[in-house]
């Protein structure tokens, strides 16, 4: 796609974000009785605004604009937030974290697949150096400590890379041809009779071959210039003088991102110098006369020269009001008001707020008058935290880029009339704290002058010095160490690169039918993932969303052995690039033992995940911290070598760890669980905010297709090296799977293609019998667990 493409991608997410601004304005304000239509009208909002959401987020990914990109992140992380606001408004309308909207989406002739959650790349792209780097470190570390035996494959560049394909390929190539010339060889070697007499090419035979040889090369190398000057005059590539690197071979997003960064440092730099040249005297002369006046316009009110604020106080910015002198005349006698006649004033109003609350009891009526007004107006949308940093953004996309002209900014990389205006308030500031300097003296010397009175700088107060107690030796400790610690002990463990496209799984079509008729359905594998990416992965991607969106600190998955929550927990943390702590009641086992050492370790993990945030704390088997008694086998094992192994150790401060916890931090907490039912259930659902069950897959998710990516048994067939034929019959291999999960499907594929069966893969294909086989041997999830666990 073009540039223009993504212009115009974004200009209609803009009109299709006006329209549904408009639309919030006009029907979320009415109150609503009707339940069904309240989920009609939240469900198409939340439809919209994914729509809106996709289109941003490909627009803010592919636009080199920085200006334009600023504009669209602002505007993603409202609508990414109100997203999330919307999802809380439908969990508690149906009282269920899934929904079913397909008969909506088929009266707006969308598919499932159109409100996929989009997760966004600049997660990652924004901070890459710095996961790269922490990753060797954390490498590094583990295998020093022996924890990871296998040494880290080195990273290679997009050129090795290429070249050594090329190697390969060549090689190949080169056996192929001799091969063939080897065979041709042996052939003509039978045919011949008696040897011949070999007899050279004619001359002339040799010299036509040696002129079209010269002359295509010459006609290649004319080609390759003229291509090279259209493109430099096209603007598409830099002159061969301007080149530090090989860009051709460089990657077309490193190409942007490089171009973007040295034109954006090199104008921000030429721009601001220019302003400070052009508009720097005429500046200060301006502050200095404002000033001045606000001198003159106090001693005229006061009786005298104020007293200059201080740096802290912000400077002359603090003096610079746009108050009239009657205005700060009529402030100034406001405040001499006696401390007794506000006293008066406030025993009045306190009087009259008393009575006016007694007024409503003397009606006799028990029910409070907010409860009366819900049941009048019926339901009403909640404020939005989001609605004003959507609104702000609209407002500046229609100011500054709706109808600006463009034709003349080919390179659509900045616009410099927009860093202009940005830097000259900087090139104000910094005029500003030398007008300070030199305003400070002439108002010492005007006092001295007038009023006859030095002004001296006044005393700064002693603060009380209290004696603290005794700093524990992780208040001196860097993060660094505490987060070598953790990953020495185990606690701070590599996350698997893991996508939640990876989680591959289909859409239920049934769950509005069977709603119908009062049968709550299983929720589908797409389900789950869209609450992984709503719960898990947007707020821990985004610092405006996490401090503003409705905060979720912890996240229980449930579900049978084999569906995926380990790997759904990875997911979080390579789209988000956190952090993984493993809190699991065995990983923890014989580690900080006591009270002491429990909070202390508590307390690292705590400090590491808040400074290193995103971050996500893992509590696998989380049901055991909340079991209703330790198991008679775990008992034995904390005997063995006076390890204690109590997985009931973090149950009592587990919600002091949560309380811990604020909006700003992006820390979440991950409990998995395959028993949740055998936990103590009133203090395990007050530590999990939300509970997601994960079920086993269904006959859609084992066989179906989802845009061409073959789903489950495909998929896992060809990640481990098979191939599909006519003799593998899928649909027989779904149908037989039911109740089995992901877990045993991956299981009995790695059991059958082995390296011996892949290398007979081409003279034996697979077959249907060998896999079913391999399944047999496992227990499948039955009707009755999965009841249990619904």
């Amino acid at each position: 796609f073009s540039i223009s493409t993504y212009n115009k991608m974004w200009t209609d997410a803009q009109k299709d974000l006006d329209i549904q601004l408009q639309r919030e304005r006009e029907e979320f304000l009415q109150p609503e009785k009707d339940r069904v239509k309240v989920f009609k009208l939240l469900a198409a909002s939340y439809i919209k605004y994914m729509q809106i959401f996709r289109n941003l987020e490909t627009a803010h990914d592919q636009l080199v604009h920085w200006q334009k990109r600023t504009v669209i992140r602002q505007e993603l992380d409202g609508v990414i937030g109100r997203i999330l606001e919307m999802k809380k408004e439908m969990v508690e309308l149906e009282n269920s974290e899934f929904h079913y909207i397909d008969n909506i989406l088929e009266d707006l002739k969308l598919l499932p697949e159109d409100i996929e959650v989009p997760i966004p790349r600049y997660f990652i792209k924004e901070k890459l150096e710095v996961l790269q780097q922490r990753e060797k470190i954390l490498d590094q570390i583990l295998l020093d400590t022996g924890l990871q035996t296998q040494k880290p494959v080195k990273a290679m560049t997009f050129e090795e890379a290429i070249k050594m394909i090329q190697v390969a390929e060549r090689a190949r190539q080169g056996r192929c041809r001799a091969a063939f010339m080897k065979q041709i060889y042996l052939e003509e070697k039978r045919g011949q009779t008696k040897l011949q007499v070999q007899i050279g090419p004619n001359p002339d035979d040799a010299a036509t071959c040696i002129q079209k040889v010269w002359r295509g090369y010459i006609q290649r190398k004319k080609t390759e210039k003229m291509r090279e000057e259209e493109m430099i005059f096209l603007g598409m590539t830099l002159p061969p003088h301007l080149k530090a690197t090989s860009v051709s071979q460089m990657p077309a997003g490193q190409i942007n991102a490089l171009q973007g960064e040295v034109q954006e440092r090199h104008e921000d730099v030429f721009i601001k110098d220019k302003l400070r040249e052009t508009e720097g005297l005429n500046i200060k002369e301006t502050l200095q006369d404002q000033i001045s006046q606000c001198f003159i316009e106090c001693r005229h009110i006061i009786g005298k020269f104020p007293d200059y604020p201080t740096e802290e106080a912000g400077g002359s910015m603090a003096i610079l009001s746009q108050k009239t002198p009657e205005q700060i005349a009529a402030e100034l006698a406001a405040k001499k008001v006696s401390p007794a006649e506000l006293k008066g004033q406030k025993g009045k109003k306190e009087e009259k707020e008393k009575m006016k609350e007694k007024k409503p009891q003397k009606t006799g009526k028990k029910v409070s008058l907010p409860a009366v007004k819900t049941v009048k107006e019926g339901w009403k949308m909640a404020p939005s935290n989001f609605l004003s940093i959507m609104e702000e953004g609209n407002s500046q996309y229609k100011a500054v880029w709706q109808n600006r002209d463009e034709g003349w900014d080919f390179l659509q990389d900045h616009d410099p009339e927009l860093i202009k205006e940005e830097k000259r308030e900087e090139v104000e500031e910094e005029i500003r704290v030398q007008v300070d300097e030199l305003m400070q003296q002439k108002l010492e010397n005007l006092k001295l002058a007038v009023d006859g009175e030095k002004s001296g700088k006044q005393k700064k107060g002693r603060k009380s010095e209290k004696v603290r107690a005794a700093m524990t030796s992780l208040v001196h400790r860097t993060i660094d160490s505490l987060y070598r610690e953790l990953a020495e002990e185990g606690l701070l463990i590599k996350a698997k690169t893991v996508n939640l496209s990876d989680y591959v799984g289909k859409y239920s079509y049934l769950g509005t039918a069977l709603r119908q008729v009062d049968i709550e359905p299983m929720p589908s594998l797409a389900d789950v993932r869209q609450l992984i990416a709503l719960y898990g992965i947007l707020p821990l991607g985004s610092q405006t969303v996490h401090e503003k969106a409705p905060l979720v600190k912890a996240l229980l998955l449930a579900g049978p052995a084999g569906v995926g929550k380990k790997m759904l927990v990875h997911a979080i943390c390579t789209e988000t690039g956190a952090n993984l702590f493993n809190l699991s009641a065995s990983n923890i086992a014989g580690k900080y033992p006591g009270k002491n050492g429990l909070q202390m370790m508590l307390h690292m993990v705590l400090k590491v995940a808040k400074h290193l945030q995103p971050s996500v704390v893992w509590i696998g088997d989380t049901e055991k911290i909340f079991s209703k008694a330790v198991p008679k086998a775990e008992e034995k094992a904390s005997c063995s070598f006076f390890i204690p192994m109590n997985p009931k150790r973090l149950e009592k401060i587990l919600p002091k760890f949560l309380k811990a916890l604020k909006a700003e931090d992006r820390v979440l907490l991950v409990g998995t669980t395959n028993r949740p039912f055998d936990a103590n259930l009133k203090p395990f659902c007050k530590v999990y905010q939300k509970i997601i069950l994960i079920p086993r897959p269904d006959y859609a998710s084992r066989f179906g297709k989802y845009f061409g990516c073959s789903l489950l048994w495909k998929h896992i067939i060809l990640q481990n090296g098979g191939a599909i034929t006519n003799l593998l019959n899928i649909s027989c291999l779904a149908k037989v799977s039911d109740g089995f999960t992901q877990g045993h499907i991956v299981q009995a594929v790695q059991a059958v293609l082995t390296e011996l069966r892949l290398l007979q893969m081409t003279r034996k294909p697979l077959r249907t019998d060998e896999f079913m086989t391999s399944l047999a041997k496992q227990d499948p999830v039955y009707k009755e667990e999965e009841e249990t666990f619904k």
